[in-house]
């Protein structure tokens, strides 16, 4: 079965782009500065309020990968090993190469690719004209088209939820965090126009995802 892992990475749009009565909606329920200041920083997660900055994509069986990210400039090169390849363009670049490549695919590997990375993906597409190629969201309770690891490593609820880098921990896998970035970093990374290390972290995680749907296919999925 030929299987891509990916994983995005988002931010927000400035909170002044958005006109009064949005900027209203966004911190209705804000009580105090923190809250405001939460409201702000949920905008990362939302595709009505954030862009794509990046998508890495990853083989598990081959470890090769590509990531796709934005830049003022166009390029495209590979990693060292020559296992990666970086593709500089922009969000609309991005995601028509993500949708042209993901054809390829009989299944997609995931951590929240359900909560999170899927429905971006197909709402972002949607705002910029471009039609999905496949379905991200095939049905839940069935991993074999779209296994999503947060879904398989909680038994679909029965556990609680912890983050990739918390399981990253626990299996002995190393963890994307322990470069010292987060997506937390990703607006200070934009501002000054590094590009590529977003891509890394991007990439990063991937490869973290990859390793954790290793341990899963081999001791959890009997």
């Amino acid at each position: 079965m030929n299987k891509v892992v990916f994983d995005i990475e988002s931010l927000a749009f400035p909170f002044e782009s958005f006109d009064a009565e949005q900027q209203e909606y966004i911190t209705k329920f804000a009580k105090n500065e923190e809250e405001l200041e939460d409201a702000k920083l949920k905008m990362n997660l939302s595709p009505l309020t954030a862009q794509l900055l990046a998508i890495g994509m990853l083989n598990p069986d081959t470890k090769r990968g590509k990531v796709l990210y934005q830049s003022d400039v166009k390029e495209s090169f590979l990693s060292e090993d020559g296992m990666v390849e970086y593709v500089a363009t922009d969000e609309k670049g991005i995601l028509t190469v993500f949708w042209d490549d993901i054809k390829r695919y009989n299944q997609f590997i995931t951590f929240n690719g359900r909560g999170f990375d899927s429905p971006f993906l197909i709402l972002r597409s949607a705002m910029l004209g471009i039609t999905p190629s496949r379905n991200l969201l095939p049905y839940r309770y069935d991993p074999k088209i779209h296994c999503d690891l947060l879904d398989q490593l909680t038994f679909y609820g029965a556990f609680r939820r912890y983050s990739l880098d918390f399981y990253c921990k626990a299996f002995d896998i190393k963890s994307p965090k322990s470069d010292g970035i987060t997506g937390l970093d990703m607006k200070k990374l934009f501002d000054e126009k590094r590009y590529k290390e977003i891509a890394e972290y991007c990439i990063g995680d991937v490869i973290a995802t990859a390793q954790l749907y290793r341990i899963w296919n081999e001791y959890v999925n009997v």
